[in-house]
């Protein structure tokens, strides 16, 4: 049989929606186009092309992995958020959409998006927090701390991709340990917050990405603590405090934003879906 172009990509649908993985189609299209080294478009403006067997044999490993339950972002090595790029790999959790809901959030806040701007990224990850609002805040400088040495090293390489690793400061810590005595007028923070028996439940492309950055502990809530009890210290007199949660947590998040004594009455938003996904308040 010759395998061209459409042959692979109608037995790769095939494969995929008998496996059960959701958005069949365009995943096909996606890891076909990254084992052929083109776009999307041009798959279809080369249908009848049969592949050759060093391209057959790129298609086929990624087939397989994804079979296996590898996410679609660490097989190509990049997924876009708030239409910008980014690099992501097995240290970092896959950036998700409901994230852009923190980001419209804080431009939703800044009367002048032009004025300068200290910003603080907590738990930062791949770095899509810092690097979209480095973007967005011309005039902000931003810090961003993560726990984990990879994927700091992940985030200032997205920095650099983004042309904005002059402002992205990207240091290792856990929390506010790397901003000990500074203050900001932003802090954000997409922390783990799944509770550890959750995770088991899990899609398994999920838990294939870093448990250190899903496992919020026994209720999911063990690193929101923290960060909500240190959180005074760190945010300025009519600052912004912006969390991402799970769509259960608002609540519970709320109240310990509220318990802190230090901001205004928090608030919750909800993502695209409809869920709250993230609660804010200011620094009284």
């Amino acid at each position: 049989m010759i395998w061209t172009t459409a042959a692979v990509l109608d037995w790769t649908v095939k494969r995929f929606t008998e496996a059960g993985i959701d958005a069949a189609r365009l995943e096909a299209q996606v890891l076909l186009a990254h084992a052929l080294g083109c776009t999307r478009m041009q798959l279809y403006t080369g249908f009848d092309r049969p592949l050759a067997e060093a391209e057959l044999t790129r298609a086929r490993e990624l087939i397989k992995r994804r079979l296996g339950g590898e996410p679609v972002a660490y097989l190509v090595g990049n997924q876009e958020f708030w239409s910008l790029p980014f690099f992501v790999d097995a240290s970092v959790l896959v950036p998700r959409h409901d994230t852009e809901t923190l980001i419209q959030l804080v431009l939703d806040q800044r009367a002048d998006r032009t004025a300068p701007v200290r910003v603080l990224d907590l738990c930062t990850g791949s770095g899509v927090l810092a690097v979209t609002l480095a973007r967005e805040l011309p005039a902000a400088q931003v810090v961003a701390t993560d726990i984990s040495e990879p994927a700091a090293a992940m985030a200032r390489r997205n920095a650099e991709h983004n042309q904005v690793a002059d402002r992205v400061d990207v240091r290792i810590g856990d929390l506010f340990a790397p901003v000990a005595g500074e203050s900001f007028d932003v802090v954000v923070a997409n922390p783990p917050y799944i509770a550890t028996a959750v995770i088991a439940t899990l899609d398994r492309e999920v838990q294939r990405e870093p448990r250190l950055a899903l496992d919020g502990g026994g209720d999911g809530l063990d690193v929101l603590r923290r960060l909500c009890a240190a959180a005074p210290a760190h945010v300025v007199a009519g600052g912004l405090l912006a969390l991402e949660h799970g769509f259960d947590q608002g609540d519970a998040v709320r109240a310990l934003v509220d318990a802190t004594g230090a901001f205004t009455p928090s608030a919750t938003v909800r993502d695209l879906g409809k869920q709250p996904r993230v609660t804010w308040a200011r620094r009284s």
